[in-house]
């Protein structure tokens, strides 16, 4: 007797093929069978007629690092069809920190990852996943920048070799404690103080290893071009996957050029025998720390040294100077505007009522310049500020999506303060707007890329499936009831329309209701 047999569905199996109409069976949390399965007996039935069944969605870049260990995390995930995340991306991962920059580390960490005990090892880490019950599976990716700032601080310039023989054991122990990749964050301090060579002697370790490597590009802006031939040429020299995080152009003067470009360069590339694909969230904002609107070699010294800086009127004028002028880093300010850049995760009381505003707004508020009521701004918030800054165009967004090697993701941060409508939206948002309303995507094509794909880009051979033998992760659903609830206004709503959502064999929704069940698994 299986535990649940759902009948007469409309099976999307996740390889991207047309939908077929199946019983799947499931036993033990696996999926024990799948086809006719008239007259087979089971504890519970479901008459799925009129629904998709699919395996369960797959965010392969999510921040969910420290919220993961939460009594109440999930919600927010399962509402949407998320079944497994992976975390520790942009080389910004809770595990492993340790060594005498350990509370520089979580003080840097905070606003992307969220705050966090310190987890010497990424064995650690899964532990204390483990414990925590999840209500989902996730793995994680360890993350260069944490691992360069525990061996060696914030600072410019080069390495020691005793500093990267510290990476470099630090790489190889993560990976050996399941580590399911790694990540880049070359846009970040310290890894932004990276040359090229500097960057491959770091990942040397993975030469030939299969692993794949996540990166967020060192600018995704006006140098986003030689930004992806940077990480072409690691890819060569290396000979493992590359996996371009979250592709875009920001500002207008590279909408409809630099995203096509890098498309047909990608594509090239990959004809050449390279293992390269990318990714996109399908929104035209992006969301992180305040900080990085600022030149990077102010970054150089942690949070308390830019604060410091931020108090210092000649740092300021220099750092002023530089956003005015600036195109050799990624200059938010100037590709976007202050009017499109949003201040998120304010704390003090004063300022509460700018959470969510433009620094534009702000500055007029306060009757500031822009760039002093950014500076003040940050320099009274101790630089905890989030922002969300509005980059992107959609039809950039679109190409990306109709790419063959593209996947989706969310990028989702977890910060205190006005939330990115991604945390809750994103895989409706995709099968609402992209597949249903635009027809960027088809049904299978769009679940293939956030089932089987996602999970063959880093080896979890039994998600993202409908086969006898593969976990029991599933969506059920009709696709006209799946709606994106969230707003930029009012982001934190949960997603309408997923029926059923099984996380290794149990129901973690069931008739569109939550059932409390915590079946998640460390990957």
């Amino acid at each position: 007797m299986f535990d649940y047999l759902i009948q007469n569905a409309a099976v999307l199996d996740g390889s991207g093929a047309a939908a077929v109409s199946a019983d799947v069976a499931l036993s033990g949390g696996t999926i024990a069978a799948v086809g006719d399965l008239h007259g087979a007996e089971a504890r519970t039935v479901i008459d799925a007629a009129g629904r998709y069944l699919t395996p369960g969605f797959i965010d392969i870049h999510r921040h969910g690092d420290a919220v993961m260990l939460t009594a109440d995390h999930g919600r927010a995930e399962l509402a949407q069809g998320l079944t497994a995340i992976l975390s520790g991306n942009c080389g910004l991962s809770l595990a492993p920190v340790a060594g005498p920059n350990q509370q520089a580390v979580l003080d840097y960490l905070a606003p992307i990852t969220g705050p966090g005990e310190a987890f010497p090892t990424l064995a650690d880490y899964r532990a204390r996943l483990t414990a925590a019950r999840p209500a989902l599976s996730a793995g994680m990716l360890v993350g260069m920048g944490t691992l360069r700032a525990c061996a060696a601080g914030f600072g410019a310039g080069p390495l020691s070799d005793e500093a990267y023989r510290a990476i470099h054991a630090a790489l190889e122990r993560a990976l050996a404690d399941g580590a399911l990749g790694v990540s880049l964050g070359l846009g970040y301090a310290p890894e932004c103080f990276y040359d090229t060579e500097g960057l491959i002697r770091a990942l040397a370790p993975l030469r030939r290893s299969g692993r794949v490597i996540t990166v967020h590009m060192r600018q995704e802006g006006d140098g986003v071009e030689a930004a992806l031939e940077e990480m072409l040429t690691a890819a060569k020299a290396l000979e493992t996957p590359v996996e371009i995080s979250h592709l875009k152009a920001i500002g207008r003067r590279n909408w409809r050029g630099a995203v096509p470009r890098m498309l047909a360069r990608i594509a090239a590339a990959r004809e050449e025998g390279l293992d390269v694909s990318c990714d996109v969230y399908p929104y035209p904002a992006g969301s992180t720390q305040l900080i990085h609107v600022l030149p990077p070699e102010f970054l150089s010294g942690g949070t308390a040294a830019l604060t410091a800086a931020l108090h210092a009127p000649e740092q300021r004028r220099q750092m002023r100077r530089r956003m005015e002028t600036g195109r050799d880093f990624e200059n938010i300010a100037d590709l976007a505007g202050f009017d499109n850049i949003l201040a998120a995760s304010l704390k003090r009381p004063e300022h509460r009522a700018f959470e969510g505003r433009s620094i534009a707004y702000i500055a007029d508020a306060q009757g500031k310049d822009p760039f002093d009521a950014l500076f003040d701004l940050l320099a009274a918030e101790d630089c905890g500020p989030s922002m969300i800054d509005f980059i992107a165009h959609e039809d950039d967004i679109a190409d990306i999506l109709r790419a063959p090697f593209s996947g989706v993701i969310s990028d989702a941060t977890y910060p205190a303060g006005l939330l990115h409508p991604r945390v809750y939206g994103t895989y409706p948002r995709l099968l609402e707007t992209y597949v249903a309303q635009r027809g960027v995507l088809t049904l299978p094509q769009a679940v293939h890329k956030i089932t089987r794909q996602a999970a063959d880009r880093f080896g979890l051979t039994k998600k993202g499936r409908i086969e006898a033998g593969a976990d029991a992760d599933l969506c059920l659903f009709s696709l006209e009831h799946i709606h994106e609830t969230g707003t930029w206004a009012d982001p934190e709503q949960l997603a309408q329309g997923m029926d059923y959502v099984f996380v290794n064999g149990v129901p973690a929704v069931a008739e569109g209701r939550f059932t409390g069940a915590r079946s998640g698994k460390a990957l």
